[in-house]
Parts: C-alpha cells; structure tokens; sequence
C-alpha cells in the first residue's frame, strides 16, 4: 500500500534548498504546473498552500538549467536518493528535484519508477540544452533564420506584384464588358457595385494570406533557438488551440447535428404531404364533409406553422450552443422584443384567420367596412385590400376589419337581389297614391334594376314640413350601385318635374309662389342637348 507523506514533512521537503519558509500547517495544493526547459514539458508537480506547484515547477527548471549550463557535470551522471518520504534526482552532488508519492500520484504510478524516468527525461533535457546552443547549432539556425527572411521578402513582392497587374487585367476586362455585367445583373445591382464588392473580397483575401504567411514565418524563426522556443510553442497553441476546440467540438456535435438533420427531413415530408393535401382541397378533387375549399391554404398555413414550431421544440436541446448560458440570454431577449413589439402583429394574424373561417365576404365582393366602400381585391393574414369606385386601393388592417361591421353588398345579391333605396321629401298637398306611381315608373324607367322581386315604396315619415318616401329597388348588380343610383335619382327628378310636383328641401318656412320645378321645356337647356341625355 503507498504510504501518504505527512503534511510536515512534505512541507519541510518543499520548502528545502533555498525555498522560501513553509508552514507546517499547509495544505497539499491539487493544481498541477509543468515543468518547462526550453519550451517543453518535462513533467508535471504539485505543491502546498504556501509553496504554490508554479513556484516548485520554476525553481526545479532553474536547477536544470544550471546544472545544464556546468560543463562538468554529465547526464549520465544524474543519480537517485531514497529518503523514505520521497526520491532525490542529483546531479554532481546537488538535488535537482525531490520526486514525492504526490508527484507519482499524478502518473498513478509508483514512486521509484516514475524517479528513473524524471531523470532520463532531465538527462535528455540536458543534453538537448548544451546541443541547441553550441555554436555550429546557433550558427545553422541563424542562416536558416535569414533564408526565410528572405524567402519572405521574396514571397511578399511576388504576391504584392501578382495581385497588382491581376487586378491591373480584371479592371481592364471590367471596363470592356460593362455593358454585359450590367444587363447580367437585371438592374438588381449595379456594376460598379459588384466591382468594388470584388475589391473589398480580393483585399480580404490577400491580408488573410499575408497574415498567415507571416504567422509561418515567426513561428519557425522562433523554433530555431532555445531561447524563443518557448514563445514558439505558445503561439503555435494560440493558432491551434481555438482550432483543436472547434474540431472536437464539431466531433461532439456530429450526433447532434445527424439528429437535426433527420428532423428536417421529416419535417420537410410532412410539410410537402400536407400541400399535396391541400392542392386537393382546394382544386376539389379531395372533399370533406364541411370543410370549404376557400379554407385550404389557409389552414395549410396555419398548421405548416403548427409543425415548423414542433419541429423547433423538438430540435432545440440539440441546437449547437442551446445550452450555454449566452444563448440562452439571446433567446430571452428575442422573445422579450417579440412579444412587445408583435402585439398587433399577432392581433392582425388571428383577425385575419377568423375572417378566413367566418366567410364574411370572398374576393370580388363589394363591402362596406367602416367608412371604405369597394371590391375586395386581395385578403392576407395581416391586411385587405380594397379597390374603391374611384379605383383606390384601401389597405385595412384585419384587426380593424374585426372590431368594426362589415356590410356586405354581393353576398344577398347573388340570390335575393340587393335592395337600392333613396328618400324624397314631398309636401302634404300631394297625393300619396300620386307619389309612389311616380316613384315607381321611375325605377321602371331605370335600366339594370331586378323586375322581380317589384319595386316598392314605403313612407318612412310624416315630418314637419313633408312627407319622407322610400323607394326601394332590387339589383344584382353591386358594383354598379354608383351608375344605377344615378339613374335613378335621374328619373325621379324628370319624373317630378313632369307632373309638376315639387321635391322639398329639408326646411322652409312658407310655400313659394310659384313651385319649384323645371318645365319641360327647359329641360335641355344650354350647355344640355337631347342627343348627349339620350347618350347617357
């Protein structure tokens, strides 16, 4: 069984051959620091609370070195101590490093073998030491250091002359097929444009190429002496580090990303399963019982929806990222944006479905929606267009379209006919009997108007000063509402005007003397003519 140094006399070892006091009361520090002669790694140590595992590592490394630095001592010279608690490695006398049961801990070995191979390993760091700065070793490193400054320099002027005249020749052919690239890009952008954009992606290009080539270069000059070697191995690592991290990164997540894959896929399926569906829907040749055709792609939509919002739950925990506290963040705050930015957002898309399964109208339909009168033209989730009869186009939010009423024109008009109405005001001294068969010759005079069902007149009002009638009417015809109006009103107007009946105004105060209407006669005065009436 391996026997466990005491805390006192692993602190005494620690802190012997000129280190720093160390109280008996420390604590073995679990943290490991490696022992570094010329940018490698020996091996790794530990230490206590009070002499810190860096603090050991360095002054065992000091040791090598200075015992590397005397001539007179040999490798193969370097011998072991067994001093109960722990094994010394020396070296012409002097103790290099005192090897501990915590020490064999770290290689979960034993303590005398892993002593003999800590020094082979200070033995051929030794050797490499007085090698690397012999003076035919220095003097080689330094020509190779100057043959790759000059393949540099070289390499440099032959890229900077290489990029210039290529650019020199594309700018050439650039200016000669202008014309071309610019029919080739359908006027989305510009050539010019695209010119500079080539620049800016040229200019990246050559400045990573630049950059690499002087990392190559830095990192082998570094590597030729011993005493930049170190700085050569760290900045290796900084290159590669990041580079190992994302390649067994993307290792870890090849499960995850064969996972994501297999979702999509299904997804994809399902979705094109689901269109194929609707297609039939909607062209008819797949019925179900009360579902409309009308509804189709809008339901096809609303659940295509449904599936990429499952697709996204179940795939999430294997997004790469998704669980580290950054993405989190970043998802919390999109959905804080979301929600306060969407409210009517999401009001207009819930109008606009509700519109879609109540039917409230279809496209070609004339309405009434608040104060806009016109044809539907277009329905989206979110708005409606609206072609009024002076051919505007109203865009209403679908939100509002839900808060307010909808008066539909087509939909009665395609079975029972649309009832027209218009009111006149005639006074008391006028047979009502009188009134209504002139009101209603004047809707059989009107062309378009609906024979069957009759016209019919009501008497909406006995007012102050007249009697209000109602003439109403049938039409299949919405969108022409305007024209047969006018018509109308037209022939109510000859109409009165030829029996010599007077159409009030809203108030008076006494009867004139003479009735206000037009004689006949004065029917067709200038600029009017009879021909241009009867054209009309």
């Amino acid at each position: 069984m391996r026997r466990t140094l005491p805390i006192v006399a692993l602190a005494t070892l620690l802190g012997a051959a000129g280190a720093a006091p160390v109280s008996a009361q420390s604590a073995v520090d679990e943290r490991l620091a490696p022992v570094v002669v010329d940018g490698e790694v020996l091996f790794s140590v530990r230490g206590v609370t009070a002499h810190p595992a860096e603090l050991r590592a360095k002054q065992i490394a000091d040791r090598i070195r200075v015992a590397a630095a005397n001539p007179n001592i040999a490798p193969q010279s370097l011998t072991l101590e067994d001093h109960g608690y722990s094994t010394w490695i020396l070296a012409g006398g002097q103790r290099l490093m005192a090897l501990l049961d915590e020490d064999a801990a770290i290689e979960e070995a034993a303590r005398a073998p892993l002593a003999e191979l800590n020094r082979a390993r200070i033995a051929q760091a030794i050797e490499a030491y007085r090698r690397d700065r012999r003076p035919q070793a220095l003097a080689w490193s330094t020509a190779h250091a100057l043959g790759a400054t000059l393949l540099l320099l070289v390499v440099g002027y032959l890229g900077r002359r290489g990029l210039a005249s290529l650019g020199a020749k594309l700018e050439r052919s650039y200016h000669a097929r202008l014309e071309q690239l610019q029919q080739r890009v359908f006027g989305v952008l510009k050539a010019d444009q695209m010119w500079r954009a080539g620049l800016k992606l040229a200019r990246l290009f050559s400045g990573a190429a630049a950059i690499m080539l002087l990392y190559l270069y830095v990192h082998y000059v570094l590597r030729l002496f011993p005493w930049t070697r170190g700085a050569a191995k760290a900045l290796y690592r900084l290159a590669a580090d990041p580079l190992r991290t994302i390649g067994a990164g993307l290792l870890e997540l090849i499960p995850n990303l064969i996972f994501l894959a297999i979702v999509v896929v299904v997804t994809r399926f399902v979705l094109q399963l689901l269109r194929a569906l609707v297609a039939g829907l909607d062209d008819g040749t797949i019925v179900f019982r009360g579902f409309v055709s009308e509804w189709a792609w809008p339901t096809f939509r609303l659940v295509r929806m449904l599936v990429i919002v499952l697709s996204v739950v179940v795939a999430y925990p294997y997004i790469p990222g998704s669980r580290s506290e950054a993405f989190k963040g970043v998802s919390l705050f999109m959905g804080v944006i979301f929600s306060l930015g969407s409210s009517s957002l999401i009001g207009n898309y819930i109008a606009g479905y509700s519109m879609t399964y109540r039917r409230a109208f279809h496209i070609g339909d004339r309405v009434k929606i608040g104060n806009h009168v016109g044809v539907v033209e277009r329905t989206r989730l979110l708005v409606t267009h609206l072609r009024t009869v002076k051919n505007e186009e109203v865009v209403v939010p679908n939100s509002t379209i839900l808060a307010v009423e909808v008066m539909n024109y087509s939909s009665m008009a395609r079975e029972a006919g649309l009832i027209l109405h218009t009111t006149v005001g005639i006074g008391y001294e006028t047979p009502w009997r009188q009134v209504d068969a002139m009101l209603l010759e004047a809707a059989e005079r009107t062309p378009g108007l609906l024979r069957s069902p009759s016209p019919f007149v009501l008497i909406s009002a006995l007012a102050d000063y007249a009697v209000t009638y109602e003439l109403n009417v049938y039409s299949e015809s919405p969108d022409r509402m305007e024209e047969q109006y006018t018509e109308l009103h037209r022939n109510i107007l000859d109409l009165f005007n030829e029996y010599g009946v007077q159409i009030m105004t809203p108030s008076y105060e006494s009867d004139p003397a003479e009735p206000k209407i037009v004689p006949k006669d004065q029917w067709y005065a200038a600029p009017a003519a009879p021909k241009s009436l009867a054209a009309i």
